[in-house]
């Protein structure tokens, strides 16, 4: 069995990961650790875990809790997990932290983008990028897994093949994504507040958002070049999903045919990325609950772009199923262990 706890178990991401490794015949949960709410039992907090989970939330003894496990989820905002990833590593534990302080080749581009000094930077090349439809090999191998952010998921899985078969061109991309409120996690914010939410869809991060280095240095190695994207996420009045819709420039003549045939190959043996039938485009509802990303293309031949939609869900595929993903790389099981069950519908 594999020990593992979560660091910041009472988020929605913490939540996510205990509900989903509950089901999971190879995981004993060890420490759930909260600052709010210790000494409570997790399903007094959220009773939709009751009589499924028994645990109590803890108080973050680091070493300790490090100590007593096989593998840590750090389930907490960057700029907190550094610490944590360093007691892992010098007990030689493995480590998945979703958060974005291990996302990052260069500390700079994290610090000038989130604003925080990093305090690991020495770590950093030990840490591998948790997409494993990408970098499936190097994970398996890693102790220091940077769990994806759930708007790069999304694109990443989209634009992949088009990217690496030199389909489009890397710096016409520009990206239009929708999330739900769940993404914001549970702290408490005006942007969040049912009156401000409800009824309304809003840009943010115009320009700023802080996933974009994180989706151009992920592109860029899969094209073997620097890039650029314009990337504008907006907020929707839903709980889960992301839907993002791509638009990119072709290079020569291409049909949709001959671009699907691209993406079948590429992700044929997926198990949990699907290419939907032709004109059958992806919806959140869908995937939501699963660990599932959706996608469809077209070639627009008036405009000579390529137009992908991905659909998953960002507490799913954007975060706790996709770091489950990873720990069933990193501890040689079927990728697909405690992961196989399909969206919620309706």
């Amino acid at each position: 069995m594999i020990k593992a706890s979560i660091i910041g178990a009472t988020g929605y991401t913490g939540l996510e990961l205990v509900r989903l490794l509950h089901r999971h015949k190879n995981v004993e949960l060890k420490s759930l650790t909260s600052q709010s709410f210790e000494g409570q039992d997790l399903s007094n907090i959220y009773p939709n875990l009751k009589g499924y989970c028994f645990e109590k939330c803890v108080e973050g003894d680091i070493p300790k809790v490090v100590g007593e496990s096989d593998l840590v989820f750090i389930a907490l905002p960057h700029g907190h997990s550094v610490k944590v990833v360093q007691e892992a590593y010098a007990q030689g534990k493995k480590v998945i932290d979703l958060g974005a302080d291990f996302r990052f080749d260069e500390g700079d581009i994290y610090e000038a983008w989130y604003k925080v000094d990093h305090g690991g930077k020495e770590l950093l090349s030990k840490a591998v990028y948790g997409l494993p439809e990408i970098n499936r090999t190097k994970i398996s191998q890693a102790n220091i897994i940077g769990n994806p952010g759930c708007y790069p998921t999304s694109i990443v899985l989209g634009l992949a093949p088009a990217l690496k078969y030199k389909v489009v061109e890397p710096n016409s991309i520009i990206i239009d994504a929708k999330s739900g409120v769940s993404g914001a996690g549970r702290k408490l914010a005006l942007s969040s507040h049912f009156v401000e939410a409800n009824e309304n869809v809003n840009a943010y991060g115009v320009g700023t958002h802080r996933h974009t280095p994180e989706i151009e240095q992920e592109l860029g190695k899969i094209a073997g070049e620097e890039l650029k994207v314009s990337f504008t996420p907006h907020l929707m009045p839903m709980t889960r999903g992301i839907l993002s819709t791509i638009y990119a420039s072709l290079r020569g003549d291409w049909t949709t045919e001959q671009v699907r045939a691209i993406y079948h190959e590429f992700y044929q043996d997926e198990p949990f990325v699907h290419l939907l039938p032709e004109g059958q485009w992806p919806h959140t509802k869908w995937v939501y609950g699963s660990n599932n990303c959706h996608l469809n293309l077209v070639v627009d031949p008036r405009t000579n772009r390529l137009i992908i939609t991905s659909a998953i869900d960002n507490l799913v595929k954007g975060a706790a199923g996709q770091a489950i993903q990873n720990m069933n790389l990193l501890f040689d099981l079927p990728e697909t262990t405690g992961l196989l069950s399909p969206g919620m519908f309706p």
